[in-house]
């Protein structure tokens, strides 16, 4: 059994320490804000295409979003 993919605590952290709303963060990703939300409150499971989408857009590895490991 896969265990599930869980970044909603890692996204929204690193979301707002740059600054970034949902709905900002959703079009640097090219996804949609409710999208985002879903994921922050763990409510969906991410695609890995829409996690590197997502690491992309706060400048990030996707490493970060996924572990949980600090920024470098």
């Amino acid at each position: 059994m896969e265990a599930m993919v869980r970044i909603g605590d890692n996204l929204k952290r690193l979301r707002t320490l740059r600054a970034l709303t949902q709905a900002e963060l959703a079009q640097k990703a090219y996804l949609t804000p409710a999208t985002v939300v879903r994921i922050e409150r763990n409510q969906a499971e991410p695609h890995m295409s829409t996690i590197r989408k997502l690491a992309e857009a706060l400048g990030v590895d996707p490493a970060v979003l996924v572990k949980g490991e600090h920024e470098e």
